[in-house]
Order: structure tokens, then sequence, then C-alpha cells
């Protein structure tokens, strides 16, 4: 009986958390994981994923890209300019490189969208067909990121779009809110710094919940029409108060001890840090509510995986190395859940 044909996915942005969430489940779900990275031995010590064979190459080298994504029937694009640094030069070109490898290898692009791309003060809710109409940067550029994907496939390169709020998990960087904001890795929670205006909802989208699904897209590929977009709801905080009572909980705190980010100051720090002048763009996603519907989602699959918000938030900070009472729940990188099973 001949061996079934290994199924080979390239991803590239495994050191980040959507990247390195998604490497991980797809190597649960069978797939022969390759990894591009510019420093290998780095790679391996910060990453620590099982069963991922790390290729040395840089996303900005066309060639490069090409050659790692030989064979793969589906390309991972979650790499993005660490700290926010250098969108304008740097994201662009990226994606162009994806789908020129695409292209040569008849691989589908799966790329994490973002709620950069909409106007938060005109829409609530948005779903697949919600127009995009950005006023940020980053979403000006996240929108034509997704306007080349959709114009490439129609002369045959696939892609899939996962679009999911702000992320948070074991693998969290610094480029997330959760991460760089709430608490502190390495340090024990005392003040939570919480971005939001009080009362409004926020979406939260845990890495690894977002990376199974990746999977389970991913594993019903030829399903799917060449460009295809759903949205990932995840956990939806209504008033802005239940992420901060989860860490509170896992902390072991009675009572939180939050207090709102400092939004003036933004723009100075920004006249010295690019980091923090791009953050402060973000300050009407935080003022006004964006509830992602996923229907389109759960109709396709069937669920969504999601992992309870208690267990989720005392994993993620396990994983930032930040202290957590004895009692917090623990969950590995699996969801107890029907078809998601530690």
């Amino acid at each position: 009986m001949t061996a079934p044909e290994p199924r080979i996915a390239l991803v590239l942005g495994a050191n980040g958390g959507v990247g390195g969430e998604t490497a991980a489940a797809l190597v649960r779900h069978g797939w022969t994981v390759r990894a591009l990275v510019r420093d290998t031995s780095k790679a391996r010590l910060k990453t620590h994923l099982a069963g991922v064979t790390y290729q040395q190459g840089d996303v900005m080298d066309r060639a490069a890209v090409v050659a790692a994504a030989q064979g793969a029937a589906i390309i991972v694009h979650a790499v993005n300019p660490p700290g926010y640094q250098g969108w304008k030069k740097l994201v662009l070109p990226m994606i162009d490189n994806t789908v020129a490898a695409a292209r040569a290898s008849g691989a589908r692009i799966l790329l994490p969208g973002t709620i950069y791309n909409y106007d938060p003060a005109a829409h609530a809710v948005i779903d697949e067909t919600t127009p995009q109409r950005a006023f940020t940067r980053k979403g000006k550029i996240r929108i034509a990121m997704e306007a080349r994907l959709e114009a490439a496939s129609a002369s045959g390169v696939r892609s899939l779009i996962l679009r999911a709020g702000d992320y948070f998990g074991p693998r969290s960087t610094g480029n997330s809110w959760f991460a760089s904001g709430l608490v502190k890795p390495g340090q024990p929670v005392k003040t939570i710094l919480y971005p939001g205006d009080k009362g409004v909802g926020h979406a939260w989208a845990y890495l690894p919940d977002v990376g199974e699904t990746f999977a389970r897209l991913a594993d019903r590929e030829a399903q799917l029409p060449a460009f295809a977009r759903f949205h990932f709801a995840g956990h939806w905080d209504a008033d802005g108060t239940a992420l901060i009572r989860a860490i509170a909980r896992a902390a072991g705190q009675k009572r939180p001890n939050a207090r709102r980010l400092p939004w003036g100051l933004l723009p100075i720090a920004g006249l010295f840090s690019e980091t923090l002048r791009e953050l402060s763009e973000m300050q009407p996603f935080w003022r006004h509510p964006i509830r992602l519907e996923n229907r389109k989602l759960e109709a396709f699959l069937g669920e969504e995986p999601r992992t309870p918000l208690d267990a989720a938030v005392a994993t993620t900070m396990r994983g930032l190395n930040v202290p957590v009472a004895q009692s917090a729940p623990s969950v590995g990188l699996l969801s107890a859940r029907p078809g998601y099973a530690p």
C-alpha cells in the first residue's frame, strides 16, 4: 500500500504568537511544518515547537520564500515587523513575496486578519461583507494586503483570511496589548493598565484557539473558494471588565487594581518612538466596540474552538512568567472541547 503524500505547510512568522500557535496546531493535525526564520538557533530556543523544521531565510528575500515553499500545500503568512516598526516599507513587499511563492508552489496562503481594516465608529458588529474603510496607516496597509490576495485569486493564487480581535496567549509578543499593557511579563500583577473606556466592549482572541481554527480550515482547504474570508469571534468582553477580572482571579486578587492607559501621553512619547506613535492611532478601537460575527465560520466548521476565559488567561500569564495563584485553572496548548482534546 502506498503511503499518503505528506501535507506540507510553510509558516512565516513562527516566532510570533499566531505563527507559533498555528504551526503547533498544524503539527497536531498531521502536517509536515517548515518555518522560515532569520536565525534558526534563536528560533529553536525561543519557540520550542516540536515537530517543526526550521530553515534559515528572510521573508524580504523573495528567492528564499519561493525556495522554502516548494512542495507546500499552504503558506501561513503570520509575519509582521516587530514593534509596529517599518510597516510602510516592509509589509506589502512581504505579502508580495508570499504571493510569488504561492504562485510557484500552488499553495494556498493563510493570513491572520485584523479589525484595523474598519472604522470602529461606524460598525459595532462586523461580518465578512462589512465595507472596509480604515482611517489608520496600519489599517490602510491591511486593506491593501487583502486586496492583493483577492486580486491574485483571479489568476490562480488561492488564499484564506481569518480575522480576529486582539490576541493573547502563552506565546504573546510585545506587539500584543495583553503583554505590553495589561500585565508585565516576568512580574507579579500589581496594576492592570487597561486601554479601553469604561463600559466599552472589546473582542479578544486566544492564540491557541486561533491556531486550532487555522488548522481545521487547512484540513478542509479543498472545500474553500479561491478567496475565502472568515471571522473569529473569540472572547467578547461586553463592558471591558471581564478580562480585568480574569487576570485578577488568576493572580489570586480579590479585587482588581486597574487603571486606564494614559492615552494623552502617547503622542508625546511617539515623537521619540515609532512603536508608541503607531499605538497611539489605536485609541478609537478602545473607545468604540467592534464585535466579530462568526456565523459563517461556525457553519463551515460546526463550531469555533474556544477555551474558557479563566483557563486561557491563567495559561497566558504562565506563558509570560507572570505569577498565578495555585488555584488558577490550567490548560496546555489545547482546549478540552470535543475535537480539540488534550
